[in-house]
């Protein structure tokens, strides 16, 4: 058996699990459906579900990896000792897998756009057609596209290759704080443009109007999206902690940063979009193609073109970083394989698999199968099916197989203070995961496959 590395630190942890919830979904997706859906009055509902679904199955993810110190197949070998169970697990790894093969082209994107902006190219952007056809130029072009999928991939596999400690803490130390600090940078950027009050507005004052079954809907799954909920991240991260880590303060922790990021992302965004006029709800283009015409007229916008495409590639990367940590904790956990091997060869063979994604979008854009290309169909397969499977399973395995009695031993590990002090802590968790979760996601699964 190979000897497990653990984090430096709880703070460590907290930076890296963090990295892991925010990507692309807090600085890209979160902004275009709250802008969909009527901004504050979205944000109100979102936060509400990520209390009622996210919190609960993230302390159930992080304690399976914490008591077992194994990745999801491990974890329920270990606790269940049954067979279904195990390869619910594998599902984790698989969702990991399928999920970063496509993420990263996606990221790849972000990486190319910071030496567009770099080049200067924003700057011929004078309506939203312009930015439009250079955005669909960019992605229709092999060479782009594949290109930056494997620069941004030996990005995610040089980190990880150096190990918990060496690679992912410590980057995530580097990572966020930076991410952080431009964060607050564009915020401030937008916050002084004339016109910047509508946006904030928009952020503050619910049009309840707005708010439809389906957005309850499109909210709930963010909510369990947002965390790397279902997909063996967090319980991976959560395996490399000490028996003496308060779960429940780390969590919370997790989930107000997670949330309080794509906040600012949406002031920052939605005050800059507003001042120069564009619309709010420019759905998944917001960000490659509304924002760059944003900052083509914006004062200062060369500057700040350059810091939020770097933003969104720290936000990428620290994300992708923890799903490709999934595979990799499978095979040094269960297989004894050498740490460096497992990057290396699952490594590529994912960076292959994300090949076919990134000429999703050219040469393989007619290829299809069930009605999909290559990208779209993993994208449907890992965040409608195994995502919510994962998190679905997650919440009825704690709660009705492996049992509360036996849970909040492990759980009382490093919060017994907390918890002894206010016994409802436990018992609230325990009624949210057991009755209130896993129906909500049982919902969020049905919507996703358009059942409802």
């Amino acid at each position: 058996m190979n000897n497990r590395e653990n984090w430096g630190s709880k703070f460590g942890f907290i930076l890296a699990a963090t990295g892991s919830a925010i990507g692309l979904g807090n600085i890209w997706k979160f902004p275009y459906i709250a802008g969909e859906n009527g901004g504050a009055a979205f944000v109100f509902v979102y936060l509400f579900c990520i209390a009622l679904v996210g919190l609960p199955v993230l302390m159930a993810e992080v304690l399976m990896g914490r008591t077992t110190q194994r990745n999801p197949v491990g974890a329920f070998k270990i606790l269940s000792g049954s067979p279904v169970w195990t390869a619910i697990g594998g599902l984790g790894v698989l969702a990991g897998f399928v999920v970063l093969s496509f993420y990263s082209v996606i990221a790849g994107w972000s990486l190319g756009y910071v030496f567009e902006a770099i080049s200067g190219a924003f700057s011929d952007f004078t309506t939203a057609s312009v930015a439009e056809e250079h955005f669909n130029s960019l992605v229709s072009d092999v060479t782009w596209n594949v290109g930056w999928h494997v620069i941004f991939f030996g990005f995610t596999m040089a980190f990880v290759y150096l190990g918990v400690k060496g690679g992912i803490e410590r980057g995530s130390k580097i990572m966020m704080p930076v991410l952080f600090i431009i964060l607050l940078m564009l915020v401030a950027r937008g916050l002084t443009l004339e016109g910047a009050e509508k946006g904030i507005a928009f952020l503050l004052n619910p049009d309840w109007s707005k708010i439809s079954g389906e957005s309850v809907l499109i909210a709930l799954g963010h909510a369990f999206f947002t965390l790397s909920l279902g997909m063996g991240a967090m319980m991976t991260y959560g395996s490399y902690l000490n028996k003496d880590d308060n779960i429940l303060s780390a969590t919370s922790l997790i989930v107000f940063l997670d949330t309080f990021i794509a906040l600012l992302a949406g002031v920052a965004i939605f005050s800059s979009v507003f001042a120069m006029g564009q619309d709010p709800a420019g759905g998944p283009g917001l960000i490659f193609q509304t924002l760059p015409l944003v900052f083509s007229t914006m004062p200062g916008g060369f500057i700040f073109s350059i810091l939020f495409f770097v933003l969104l590639s720290l936000a990428a990367l620290t994300s992708a970083i923890s799903l490709l940590e999934v595979v990799v904790a499978y095979f040094v956990d269960e297989k004894n394989w050498p740490r460096h091997k497992a990057v290396i060869v699952f490594g590529l063979v994912t960076l292959l698999l994300g090949i076919p994604s990134a000429l999703s979008f050219n040469v393989m854009a007619e290829v299809k199968l069930f009605g999909k290309n290559f990208f779209d169909l993993a994208d449907f397969f890992s965040s409608n099916i195994l995502l919510p499977l994962g998190g679905f399973c997650i919440a009825v395995f704690v709660a009705w197989v492996w049992g509360f009695d036996k849970a909040v031993i492990h759980l009382k590990e490093g919060s017994a203070g907390l918890l002894d002090r206010n016994p409802w802590l436990a018992d609230l968790w325990w009624v949210f995961l057991k009755f209130i979760s896993p129906v909500l996601i049982f919902i969020v699964f049905l919507y996703s496959l358009g059942l409802i």
